[in-house]
């Protein structure tokens, strides 16, 4: 028997809300977030500014004992977690579409997401944490008391990253964003290391036709009727 840990994890693809929807939750509970996500995004951009290439596993291995990382806590609801790369900013920097994709690779080298799954874990380790990613639930805390999957179409998805892109004055294509999507979710799930996939003992919410904060509710629901 082991010892289930007081951590939420939210799992799924991109654009089902995850982001927003752990904030929310996050804060309704006085949790702290961990977006695992924001961590492969500032090593996949620290790579690129090294030129260090994903097969170069020497490289690889110097680099990441180079590297600091640290997330900056998150300003609202609505704003994203900060990242510093060795002291410099980057937050803006990795949010882009691009960087999206940047990550999904990074996080498939098993170096990286070794090193980054013992710093989530030691997250983990303080309790009380809404941890937001692709494994968070397989693979960082298995023994999470309270896990969920979020999911949505493709093309619901797609649209949802166009309009979060507009409203930051950032150009998007729907057609480009859509096959960036579909083009992650099959790396993610593909993947060898830490596939992206719902753990056994996931909660699936569908996103697609119900707002964020009908998904934060049920998911407050869920926790507060298993604590019970």
């Amino acid at each position: 028997m082991y010892e289930v840990q007081n951590i939420i994890t939210i799992d799924g693809p991109s654009g089902v809300g995850k982001s927003t929807v752990s904030r929310k939750v996050a804060a309704a509970t006085g949790f702290t977030y961990l977006d695992t996500g924001a961590m492969y995004r500032g090593v996949g951009w620290y790579f690129l500014q090294q030129g260090v290439a994903l097969e170069d596993g020497e490289a690889i291995a110097k680099k990441l004992e180079e590297l600091e990382l640290k997330l900056l806590p998150a300003a609202d609801e609505e704003s994203d977690v900060g990242v510093l790369i060795n002291g410099e900013n980057v937050s803006d920097a990795i949010r882009s579409p691009e960087m999206a994709m940047v990550a999904s690779k990074v996080s498939a080298v098993p170096l990286v997401r070794d090193i980054l799954t013992e710093i989530q874990r030691g997250y983990g380790d303080k309790g009380s944490i809404v941890a937001e990613g692709r494994d968070t639930g397989t693979v960082v805390f298995p023994r999470a008391a309270f896990k969920f999957f979020l999911d949505a179409q493709p093309e619901e998805r797609a649209k949802r990253r166009v309009m979060q892109l507009q409203a930051r004055g950032v150009e998007a294509d729907f057609k480009q964003i859509l096959m960036m999507t579909l083009e992650r979710d099959k790396n993610d799930s593909e993947r060898a290391v830490a596939p992206l996939k719902k753990a056994e003992d996931a909660v699936r919410i569908d996103t697609t036709e119900i707002t964020i904060q009908q998904v934060v509710d049920e998911i407050l629901r869920i926790i507060v009727g298993k604590k019970s």
